[in-house]
Formats: structure tokens, sequence, C-alpha cells
């Protein structure tokens, strides 16, 4: 990403209303699904360490390790998570075979330096026998506007392709949801005014009142999903697939 979008991310991921929701669902996913006693949870592009942060109040007993291909934000993510994390790539894991329990990645296979398919593959080939893989994805291509650019996404996704794309890679689907689904009018509305400008990045401070009531939204639409309710679109993906070995998917 660009150096201000890392410096944005640091400085609101902990208090800004969509990375709480984003940081409590994936957390969530997490935690319903890895088994206990599960190896290693890695998150892979864990930018500046607001997931994993998050991720270590969900398990403060397991271990936790993140993956950052920007060195500065690795830094940073250290030493906010107090996590191990490795400068490398998602499309080559520095993982033996089998390493890991559990692997999240928020609005990674969307980038431009990224190939789906080739970090899923790597994705299953690090996880253990039944590991649990949480994405979160950008949705729907005609969203691409100038917060895209500037954190260099280069697609997104609906959910049959996010589907699509995981079962392809080997994995067998658990949940597959929309979310960010009650505010996404707006969401369309900025992205149209912002498609073409310079600026547009999402990543900026909202009034008080104004995050109080979007953190809210979110937290409905999250208590919606924990209760098992697939939303029918919204600004991202939110999926669950686990890794098995001797199934057709």
């Amino acid at each position: 990403m660009e150096r201000r979008e890392y410096e944005q991310m640091a400085a609101l991921e902990g208090r800004l209303w969509w990375y709480r929701g984003l940081h409590s669902l994936m957390a969530d996913a997490a935690g319903r699904w890895t088994r206990p006693g599960a190896g290693p949870l890695l998150d892979a592009g864990c930018g500046t360490g607001g997931l994993l942060t998050a991720l270590r109040r969900w398990r403060p007993e397991g271990r936790h390790l993140g993956l950052e291909y920007d060195r500065e934000a690795a830094a940073v993510a250290v030493a906010k998570s107090d996590d191990s994390v490795v400068v490398g790539s998602v499309t080559e894991l520095p993982f033996a075979d089998a390493a890991l329990g559990t692997m999240v990645s928020a609005d990674v296979l969307s980038h431009r330096l990224v190939e789906p398919a080739q970090a899923l593959k790597e994705a299953r080939r690090c996880l253990e026998s039944g590991g649990i893989l949480v994405l979160n994805l950008p949705a729907y291509g005609w969203m691409l506007s100038a917060h895209d650019r500037r954190v260099h996404g280069a697609r997104r996704f609906t959910r049959r392709q996010a589907i699509g794309l995981v079962r392809a890679a080997g994995f067998r689907v658990r949940r597959a949801t929309y979310w960010n689904c009650f505010l996404f009018p707006l969401m369309v509305i900025r992205r149209i005014l912002t498609r073409w400008g310079e600026g547009g990045s999402d990543v900026r401070p909202f009034p008080a009142p104004v995050d109080w009531l979007f953190g809210a939204i979110i937290g409905l639409e999250r208590r919606l999903i924990g209760w098992g309710v697939t939303l029918p679109f919204g600004g991202s993906v939110l999926l669950v697939a686990q890794k098995v070995e001797t199934e057709t998917v």
C-alpha cells in the first residue's frame, strides 16, 4: 500500500468502526471453527497488527504469527501485538507443510501483487489436516475506486467467485456471507463520487456519533451472522473454509 495508508491504518485500526467490525467478525469465525489443540494461527498480510491484537484477546493462550510484505508495517505490528511477524509474501509462505492450525487473511487476495490461486495453494500446503482458513475480501468488481488504487487493490469478488476460488484450491467451504450490508448504499454513493478522484481513501476518522452509529450497525450484522444468517449483499465477503484431505469439494 501507499505509506500514508499504512500510517492511517496504524493510527485508526484500534478505534475506527470498520476495523472494529472486521476484527470482531474474523475473530468470531476463527473462534467458532478452530479446533481445540490446533496449531499456530497465522495472520497472512497482517499490516500494522490490529487484527493480530484482536485475535490475541480472543485466544490469549495460543501461538499467533504474522506475515507482512512491508518491513516497516511488520515492525509496527510486532510492537502493537507483541507477536512474531515474518516479512514475506502470501504467494510463497515461509512455513513448513502442515505447520499451521488456522490462517486468517483480510483483504490480501485483492492486492495487485498477489495471485489468488497461488496464495490459496500455499495456504492449503501450510495448514494441517482440518485446518481453518478465514478470508475477508472486498466485494464487487464494479466497486473499484480511488480507495482501491491507494491500497493497490486490483480486484474485488462476489460471494460466488470467492467460493469458487477456494473450492478450486481444494478447500471445503464452511461459511460464506457478505457483510457491511446495511451501510452498503452509502458506500456505493461514496465510491461513485470518488471513483475518478485523486483522494478517496476510506480509512479516515469519523465524528464520534457517526462512528458509534456505524459500529452499532455492524454489531447488529455480526449478531445476525453469528446466528447463521447469510447477508445478501455488502461491501465485503467473509468466508470460512477447511482443509479436507480426502473429499470431493
